[in-house]
């Protein structure tokens, strides 16, 4: 039965231009663009998904309706792959994201610091200043995940990581 609740759940897909990269993004639930919806139904939570290596938003969509089910629907969970690792389908429209007008230009946006700045920007152009995250990262996403708190006091996150070495005795206090 919960499969079948999990099947309804609608993912929306949509390859936007960030950092001038393209980016996959995957939306459950019916919000699609929380910046120009001023209605009163835009949820005040986004959960934001960053994945591990190779950077694949797919693998994380069976967890990501998991989660959306568990909230009862109220929140959106989004998923964004690491910038350069999903090319859009060919003839699939690729959205145009506004400039962080904060932004520098990203010198390596396909090494570690890169992809940091990446999600920055991302979260500082599609989503709402006043909107409360949960950011969930796995493995490398973790890593991602923190340097973005680092690096952002001003978002309103909470975070929530995945053991980077699950079996080794290193990450044992």
């Amino acid at each position: 039965m919960d499969s079948e609740i999990k099947e309804e759940i609608p993912v929306h897909e949509e390859f936007i231009l960030c950092c001038g990269v393209e980016t996959q993004v995957l939306k459950c639930g019916p919000w699609t663009d929380l910046i120009n919806n001023q209605s009163g139904t835009r949820p005040k939570l986004l959960i934001f998904i960053i994945p591990g290596n190779p950077g694949f938003s797919a693998m994380y969509v069976p967890f990501a309706k998991a989660l959306y089910s568990a909230t009862k629907r109220r929140f959106p969970v989004w998923i964004i792959s690491h910038a350069g690792h999903a090319l859009a389908p060919r003839g699939k429209k690729i959205l145009k994201s506004s400039e962080d007008p904060n932004a520098e230009e990203i010198k390596d946006i396909y090494g570690v610091c890169g992809q940091v700045e990446h999600k920055l920007a991302f979260l500082r152009t599609q989503v709402p200043k006043e909107m409360k995250l949960v950011v969930i990262g796995h493995s490398i996403g973790s890593y991602f995940s923190l340097e973005i708190l680092k690096h952002a006091p001003e978002l309103p996150c909470m975070l929530i990581i995945e053991e980077l070495f699950p079996n080794d005795s290193r990450t044992s206090f």
